[in-house]
């Protein structure tokens, strides 16, 4: 692909009707590898490429895209077409500026031999049958080398070449009417051999889960894993969406400088940590990408914008405008980072006499999540007696509101796991929670 070609031939073909214009130009390479029920399944390697054309002609807004990149007449004339019925908004297109350097792009990840990715697997395949033998385990690695151009109207002129590796690992159990399910996920732009440690982590919790305990139905002290606290975490961030502020439908659009939870809780948007898949200098539009508070010690300070929904709320774009080739920009965040506690994991787990351990619950993503109200069976839970986890807790499940929930907090750890790739968390400690369990 030669963007600057393509961009030039492009731009130089829109009408003069258009006021402004923006090409988005990507191309994309994979190389996916799968185990299912721990053999070696598939070997695949695809690639892509494609362009997308915004402009704004007599104030509204047109979106079209080809995956034929020789094919930039018909790309004009479909934006064009679109145009005279897109929406109409303020939108600016953005002028050049400025942005932090930031890593996301290691050679030694792109050329990582095939053999090794397929060694990687096998691994993951083997720790976890060490952990439980009688366990069947699934494994996707993926390999992605992604090179994405942004040039508009405005002189902006943004190209970015990143690299991703990721791993999710699935074992799953059956005994008689107890089914086990565990899983984990791992994702780095930048080689840095810390695959094992999610291993050994979801090995653990294998062993861990041999045992069973009962547990009673009521208002408990509840311990949310990293991994387990997306459950908190997926109200909270809708919540903070520019979309949803928009539409009116964020529950907390309209309280910033509110205290709004715990003094101890302070949650960042940070694009601009090295080495990670949502890391990136600018977002998808040619916005430069930086660090923000979005809730700090408690208090609200603000929500996320791409420059659709900035230009609609009246405010300024964040730099978090996200696109896939064949849909337009929206509002999507970096990293999500909750900064951590002062107790160690040991010391909390030392504080709670009888509790739960949230792992994994089911359901996320579903209901009225955007009210910050959450109920979820879990798929993986440990119950914690005297200060020690006891055995895996089955047909539990959990209930709250966020807003609620998270204005006391009990203890954030010190120690943080990334979760899904996009989220930086620490292990939670509500004082207490609603748990209904069948066994109590």
């Amino acid at each position: 692909m030669h963007p600057q070609a393509s961009e030039a031939d492009v731009l130089e073909m829109v009408p003069p009707e258009a006021e402004q214009a923006e090409l988005f130009e990507m191309e994309s390479e994979a190389t996916s590898i799968r185990f299912e029920a721990s053999r070696l399944k598939a070997y695949e390697v695809s690639q892509s490429e494609g362009l997308a054309l915004r402009l704004v002609a007599e104030g509204r807004l047109g979106f079209a895209a080809v995956s034929d990149v020789s094919a930039k007449g018909r790309l004009v004339q479909n934006a064009v077409e679109s145009a005279r019925y897109g929406e109409a908004v303020p939108i600016r297109f953005p002028s050049p500026q400025p942005a932090q350097a930031v890593r996301v792009c290691d050679e030694r990840l792109a050329d990582l031999p095939s053999a090794r990715l397929v060694e990687m697997g096998r691994q993951a395949v083997q720790s976890l049958q060490e952990a439980e033998p009688e366990g069947q385990v699934d494994v996707h690695l993926e390999r992605r080398v992604r090179r994405t151009s942004v040039v508009n109207s405005a002189g902006t002129a943004v190209v970015r070449r990143s690299t991703v590796l990721s791993i999710s690992v699935e074992m799953q159990r059956v005994r008689q009417d107890d089914v086990l399910m565990i899983g984990d996920y791992y994702s780095t732009a930048m080689w840095d051999e810390q695959y094992p440690a999610m291993l050994a982590r979801l090995a653990q919790k294998v062993r861990l889960a041999r045992e069973l305990a009962s547990l009673p139905s009521g208002r408990m002290p509840v311990l949310f894993a990293p991994a387990g606290a997306v459950v908190l975490l997926l109200p909270l961030s809708q919540g903070l969406n520019g979309k949803n502020v928009y539409r009116g439908t964020s529950p907390i659009g309209n309280r910033v400088g509110e205290q709004l939870l715990d003094a101890k809780f302070t949650l960042l948007d940070d694009p601009t940590l090295d080495g990670r898949p949502g890391s990136a200098a600018y977002d998808d539009e040619g916005v430069a990408r930086r660090r923000r508070a979005l809730i700090e010690q408690g208090v609200l300070k603000g929500f996320i914008y791409d420059l659709k929904t900035a230009a609609l709320a009246g405010t300024e774009p964040t730099g978090n405008g996200e696109r896939s080739l064949f849909a337009p920009p929206a509002p999507e965040f970096s990293n999500l980072v909750v900064a951590p506690g002062e107790a160690p994991l040991a010391d909390i787990l030392a504080g709670v006499d009888e509790g739960l351990l949230v792992e994994d619950a089911l359901g996320l993503g579903q209901g009225n999540a955007i009210s910050g109200a959450f109920s979820h069976p879990l798929s993986l839970a440990f119950k914690i007696e005297h200060g020690e986890i006891v055995g895996r807790v089955k047909d539990v499940s959990i209930a709250g509101n966020v807003y609620d929930e998270l204005k006391h907090i009990a203890a954030l750890s010190r120690e943080r796991e990334w979760v899904y790739g996009g989220m930086y968390l620490p292990y939670v400690l509500l004082p207490e929670l609603n748990v209904v369990s069948k066994s109590g």
